[in-house]
């Protein structure tokens, strides 16, 4: 009950001073109105970029957005926040005669506001100026500069991917070249035909020999059965002699044959070394050769496309001041301040009685 009275109380205590209410609410307003009226206007102009993902990408990855790549699109807003492209807009338009001679860090702060949209991919740049037009023409500007500045940076990407593969490809190319002429001067200087020829030979030489061989054996078996005639008896040791030299020859082919065999076996193991390398190292150039191609085929399909969706308008209502909210807040200050010095007042006023009452009550208690 002590609670409700006092609210009573306190709104009639409010009911009996309205007019200094509403005196201080049409103050406050009339003060915002004038204020706001004197305040000079400031236009803001937005440009909106969309950041597609890379051509090449899978659709399927493309749509499945995640809060991590999102984070990652952030790094455009460095893109239009650079203060080298800021610098160049403060040329361009004349922002110093604009808004005076202040720092850059200032203008930049005042001027510009770059962000990604929450849980989007569009990037907005906003410039605020008091020209319309001027603001309309900044953003434009930072926008064309921001997606032109993205391209030219994944252009480069390219160009260097590019590059290095080319490198890659004219380095498997050389190793080529010199594996050629190895291979030229292997087949100059280490013939395997001539080799293949007289082995070839030397087998019908040893097949001869091995047949005069068994010859004179068997002419030396004969003239041993005809040891009793006397034309035959020197016949053994001429035909001994011939088949000694007979067998010596053949010894000496059979080294000869075993050298050059050899010689050949080696040959052919280092062709077919050589030819192995050659055969990677085609392989490796072709490889390269396809790598290449891809990279300049994807060349201008690296990195996210920034493309503009919003070129900006020029603003036709400034941004600044906001009369409805600077009204509404002058009404609320209006209206609060008062009753905040009416309840302090009240309870003022309160404590003051009740003190005046323990007075009168304790003087009258000391009278009886």
């Amino acid at each position: 009950m002590a609670d409700s009275t006092d609210a009573f109380r306190y709104v009639g205590y409010i009911k009996l001073r309205w007019r200094t209410l509403a005196t201080s609410c049409a103050i406050a307003v009339t003060l915002a109105l004038v204020a706001t009226l004197l305040m000079p206007r400031q236009y803001t102009a937005t440009a909106r970029i969309v950041i597609d993902p890379p051509a090449g990408a899978d659709i399927r990855a493309a749509m499945a957005v995640s809060p991590i790549y999102l984070e990652s699109l952030r790094t455009y807003e460095r893109f239009a926040t650079a203060g080298g492209l800021f610098q160049k807009a403060v040329e361009r338009f004349g922002l110093r005669q604009l808004l005076g001679n202040r720092p850059i860090e200032s203008l930049q702060k005042s001027v510009l506001r770059v962000e990604i949209v929450r849980n989007t991919r569009i990037l907005e740049i906003a410039a605020t100026l008091p020209d319309p037009q001027r603001a309309q023409a900044l953003a434009r500007f930072l926008a064309d500069e921001t997606v032109e500045m993205n391209r030219a940076i994944a252009m480069q990407g390219a160009l260097d991917l590019v590059e290095a593969v080319a490198q890659e490809e004219r380095r498997a190319q050389a190793r080529l070249q010199e594996t050629d002429a190895a291979w030229s001067h292997m087949l100059a200087g280490e013939p395997v035909d001539a080799l293949q020829s007289d082995l070839t030979v030397a087998a019908g030489l040893r097949s001869d020999m091995q047949h005069q061989i068994a010859s004179a054996e068997l002419e030396i078996a004969e003239s041993a059965d005809r040891a009793w005639q006397v034309q035959a008896s020197m016949a053994p040791s001429t035909s001994r002699a011939r088949l000694q030299e007979l067998r010596r020859q053949l010894l000496a082919l059979d080294r000869q044959e075993a050298e050059q065999q050899k010689l050949l076996a080696q040959r052919l193991a280092d062709r077919d070394k050589l030819e192995s390398e050659r055969k990677a190292d085609e392989a490796a150039l072709t490889a390269m050769e396809q790598r290449l191609g891809e990279a300049r085929g994807e060349s201008g399909y690296r990195g996210e496309r920034l493309r503009i969706i919003d070129p900006a308008i020029v603003p036709e209502r400034p941004s600044s001041p906001n009369l409805p909210l600077n009204l509404a807040a002058a009404l609320l200050l209006g209206l609060l301040l008062p009753m905040i010095y009416f309840t302090l007042e009240m309870s003022y006023q309160e404590q003051r009685a009740g003190s005046r009452r323990g007075e009168f009550r304790a003087v009258g208690e000391g009278g009886r």
